[in-house]
């Protein structure tokens, strides 16, 4: 029992530290050596124990799928440093200006177009804050309406394929799948994949498009005045480059993903097809250089190295927490929770969702799920529809006030005219959304599995 209660100190005192803003990695580690070292002097762990642990990153590190990760950042940086995300945004915007919440709408579309070629949030959100809100503002957008309109569409990037929360979270699904079967003593078999996870999430990412795009019908309909039409500069483009600009990269989204979905290539293999591709996708528009090179290299390792690091240090703590029997607790608790599967499910959306407050994706996927998941999917959970409602719930870890990494973002680069207060309020009726299409999902299971059983 006393093992038992250390693992439970060792996850209240990991959250504490977190909440504070100690730097994630080194809290996860820290905390979980610390421990170990604990229950190894008092006798509870071997001293053995703590050799598993080079073995355990070694084996997370020659996992030939997460060198997709930086690969796909890498593809989402060319395309955002050479400027094809700006250009892609102010075609579509001089498409649908002029047309009543046409601005709005182009912010989603071209977030949704953005989503599937970058992935990466931070760049769609400042990229489209930058182009549009001046704009929005300039013809009298209602703050709040522009705010959620291009904090949320940025966040698409965290559902619709290539998307670097699937491919962490199928990485991570396939060990708490295997682990699962394991547990009932069955021989892993069919595992989930990251192909899975991508075909799986199309249709909930055109869900929450379609969302979005009803939202701001709505707002037409009984606010008109907050999103009036605009009057754009028509561009001097001739037709042909103006399809060359919209066209071009939907070509290159198309190639990367349908490889993907169609088992031409693998992710890691059509990650690295993408970055080539990017790179030629700027050179044809003469916007590549040695700066834009430089500057997206530089970004991919900050990036890629951060993402590994946490990677490392959750494996450790995942290891540190089963060691301590901890996962013998959670499958207690959660075995007494009313509603069986149904009622554990629940606790774990709602348990992700209120964590997305505070914490951001990457820390969720890999302390959460690799603990919690093995128990949930001993309970006849369909993998696969149990990825797509945590990335769906994810998602609104980068939305959820106070610390969605998307609201820092856009006050990063809003006026002073728009207030902390505004952004939050302009978020909320999309954190609704969010909730509805994760309602949706839960309710309609075959809107996550519909288009992997026809393709596979």
């Amino acid at each position: 029992m006393t093992i038992q209660i250390l693992s439970i100190c060792m996850f209240a005192t990991t959250f504490f530290f977190l909440l504070f803003g100690f730097p994630v990695a080194f809290t996860l580690a820290g905390t979980a050596i610390l421990f170990s070292m604990i229950a190894t002097n008092f006798g509870f762990l071997s001293a053995d124990f703590l050799a598993l642990i080079p073995s355990k990153i070694f084996g997370t590190m020659t996992n030939e799928l997460l060198v997709a990760v930086p690969l796909f950042i890498f593809m989402g940086l060319i395309l955002e440093k050479s400027k094809i995300a700006e250009e892609l945004l102010e075609t579509v915007a001089n498409l649908f200006g002029n047309l009543r919440g046409g601005l709005g709408f182009t912010v989603i579309i071209v977030g949704a177009l953005l989503a599937a070629s970058t992935g990466i949030v931070g760049a769609t959100v400042v990229t489209m804050g930058l182009l549009t809100l001046p704009t929005m503002l300039k013809w009298g957008y209602d703050k709040k309406l522009a705010s959620g309109l291009i904090c949320a569409s940025g966040t698409l990037g965290q559902i619709i394929p290539p998307s670097i929360v699937l491919i962490l979270l199928s990485d991570v699904l396939q060990g708490a799948y295997s682990q699962s079967q394991l547990l009932q003593g069955k021989i892993p078999s069919n595992p989930i994949s990251t192909i899975d996870l991508f075909a799986g999430a199309i249709l909930p990412g055109i869900l929450l498009v379609t969302l979005y795009c009803l939202w701001q019908l709505i707002i037409i309909y009984f606010k008109p005045e907050y999103c009036p039409p605009i009057i754009i500069k028509k561009s001097k483009n001739t037709l042909t480059k103006t399809l060359s600009i919209i066209f071009l990269p939907i070509i290159l989204i198309i190639f990367v993903l349908g490889s993907i979905l169609l088992g031409i290539a693998t992710p890691t293999e059509a990650a690295s097809f993408g970055a080539v591709g990017a790179m030629l996708l700027s050179i044809i528009k003469n916007s590549f250089s040695l700066k834009v090179l430089k500057q997206a290299v530089f970004e991919t390792a900050k990036i890629s190295s951060m993402i590994f690091l946490i990677l490392i240090s959750a494996t450790i703590f995942s290891l540190v927490f089963i060691g301590l029997e901890g996962r013998e607790v959670l499958t207690s608790f959660i075995k007494q929770l009313p509603g069986g599967a149904a009622g554990a499910m629940l606790f774990l959306m709602i348990l992700i969702f209120f964590l997305g407050f505070f914490l951001d994706f990457i820390q969720i996927v890999f302390t959460i799920v690799p603990i919690i998941g093995p128990i949930l999917l001993q309970m006849d959970i369909n993998p696969l529809w149990f990825g797509i409602m945590i990335a769906v719930n994810l998602q609104t870890s980068f939305l959820t006030p106070p610390f969605g990494f998307a609201l820092f973002y856009f006050r990063g680069i809003a006026p002073v005219s728009i207030k902390t207060s505004d952004i939050y309020m302009g978020v909320f009726p999309f954190v609704i959304i969010q909730i509805i299409a994760l309602l949706l999902i839960a309710k309609f299971p075959e809107l996550a599995l519909w288009l992997p059983e026809k393709l596979y």
